[in-house]
């Protein structure tokens, strides 16, 4: 017997258990949440410094890019959260909501209601800020944001980025985001606070609230030009369930539009070539795919210093369990700093991620010797890269695309940061700790040699966006309330949805706009689409 919900969210991630949340504080409303992965209750979730050991396991969609063609031809990991909670119970749990330029830069491009001003509230509402309060946080929401308890080494290497010339701050998600500070992080009592935790936990116990969990989503149902059911598999068993309000989709930047084409929404060219039946041609569904690229440098230390050198030490562990706090309760990335590695532009293109140890390829890589990281992540791409299904298949993952460093500019940015990040090595504060640079290496330091090692070895910073972005039927999959262009009862919460990428880490972001989803959501009848909006192709039963 086919089930029936007032809501569906396909996706138990940052957005989705979010979505579901505020959507069932309606008693009235019957919500069904629909997540592929399974529960968050794992120690590798738990305790923050853990999470790069979660890559590569069924915790993670484990996507790889294609061939890079200005990488030297490198495949790029792209770890995504398989499991309720999604990204947030994957990261390293930095709270950065971007510069206010992103904002006010959306609403330049078509995304109404959108500016720096009017997400500020929905901000506000999901935090509850430990150490900050006053007109830019919350202190009564869900999300737990607390400072850091930093590592000697990062507060060494922050005193140096001070005497570099960076300005000390104490909030870079309030007034002015340039300048240097130890980290936001989401954590309680030297725990991960994902979404899981903080929104769908409590919400849980609500009646009206079904969580699903191994559900495999095919595609979208459509009738009529109304999203009106999900295709969905758990294990070798089929289900369709059926929504009479609005299915949202918070799958992710890769994920969303995968089912988005799969349910023949998407460019028409493309889904005839892997065997979909075309129901709406919108051209921009997959494309538009922008990620930061991450480059890392590193220092052995020297003296007596460990940093987290020795993290993996059983003490640690037994420490963290007992008390919650200690090494393990670190998010690794304790210190950042924004600036600009042109004094023209307007507003910050750099931030850097100050790690007390060696870091290098997604944590797998060791040193034989203590050492210090400073991650350059250029939060000011142009690049655009893609995500498209190779066939109707669910199990069958997308290309994907970056088609990073397309921009020469964005490989001079990057050099400019690693010249950067070396003046702040160099600092008096550092003269007693900094040893060796590991990764360029001295030997780097020609304009060639330099962007050979970036392109060589560049990564990104699990920042994937953009693929469903906010935007007309040519150039966007939803419009500025998150609706997909041509099909009613269908909209978009997470990082896809974002017209471009934001100037930092996009987890706040992406919680931000799950909470609005659930207001246009909440909205009622009255919130329709645009008759114009998209192509409509065809229907399906």
């Amino acid at each position: 017997m086919t089930q029936t919900y007032d809501n569906i969210v396909i996706g138990g991630g940052a957005a989705g258990c979010v979505v579901a949340a505020r959507l069932s504080e309606d008693p009235d409303r019957k919500v069904l949440l629909l997540e592929a992965g399974g529960h968050n209750r794992r120690l590798s979730v738990k305790a923050p410094a853990a999470f790069s050991s979660q890559f590569g396991t069924k915790l993670d969609w484990e996507y790889w890019t294609e061939p890079e063609e200005n990488l030297f031809g490198r495949s790029l990991h792209e770890p995504r959260g398989k499991l309720l909670g999604g990204c947030s119970s994957m990261n390293a749990m930095m709270y950065v909501r971007g510069n206010a330029y992103d904002y006010d830069s959306w609403v330049q491009q078509g995304a109404d209601g959108w500016s720096a001003e009017e997400v500020l509230p929905f901000f506000r509402r999901s935090e509850r800020n430990a150490d900050l309060a006053g007109p830019y946080h919350g202190t009564d929401g869900p999300m737990s944001v607390c400072t850091v308890t930093p590592d000697p080494v990062t507060r060494r290497v922050v005193e140096a980025c001070v005497e570099a010339g960076f300005e000390r701050r104490d909030d870079i998600n309030g007034e002015r985001q340039e300048g240097v500070t130890f980290t936001q992080v989401n954590q309680h009592k030297g725990v991960r606070h994902d979404t899981a935790t903080a929104f769908l936990q409590p919400a849980r116990r609500r009646p009206n609230l079904t969580v699903r969990t191994g559900a495999l989503v095919h595609r979208v149902l459509l009738r009529d030009g109304r999203a009106d059911g999900v295709e969905v598999s758990f294990g070798k068993d089929r289900e369709i369930f059926r929504a009479a309000g609005d299915i949202v989709l918070s799958a992710g930047a890769f994920g969303t539009p995968e089912i988005l084409q799969r349910s023949g929404i998407g460019p028409a060219d493309h889904l005839r070539s892997v065997g979909v039946p075309v129901e709406i041609d919108l051209p921009a569904v997959g494309r538009n795919l922008m990620e930061h690229p991450f480059q890392f440098v590193n220092w052995e230390l020297k003296g007596a210093d460990l940093g987290l050198a020795d993290i993996s030490h059983p003490k640690h562990l037994a420490r963290w369990v007992a008390t919650r706090k200690g090494k393990l309760a670190s998010n690794v990335g304790e210190a950042l700093a924004f600036f600009r590695t042109d004094r023209s532009l307007p507003a910050p293109d750099m931030e850097f991620v100050i790690a007390p140890l060696f870091f290098w390829e997604h944590g797998k890589r060791q040193h034989p010797r203590p050492a210090f990281s400073i991650g350059l992540s250029y939060i000011a791409p142009t690049s655009r890269g893609s995500v498209m299904i190779r066939s109707s298949d669910p199990t069958d993952k997308a290309r994907v695309k970056l088609r990073m460093l397309s921009d020469p500019a964005e490989v001079t940015a990057i050099a400019t940061g690693i010249e950067r990040a070396r003046e702040v090595a160099a600092q008096p504060a550092l003269r007693e700790m900094c040893g060796m640079e590991i990764n360029p290496g001295p030997w780097v330091r020609t304009s060639e040699a330099v962007g050979e090692y970036i392109r060589g070895t560049v990564e990104h910073t699990y920042h994937p966006a953009c693929t469903a972005r906010i935007g007309s039927p040519q150039d966007g999959a939803c419009d500025a309330r998150l609706r997909v262009h041509g099909v009613e009862g269908l909209r978009i919460a997470d990082a896809s949805a974002m017209p471009t990428i934001t100037r930092g880490n996009t987890h706040a972001p992406t919680i931000m706009i799950g909470e609005r989803c659930a207001d246009f959501v909440r909205a009622g009848s009255t919130d329709r689409p645009a008759a114009s909006h998209g192509q409509l192709i065809g229907q399906v039963a």
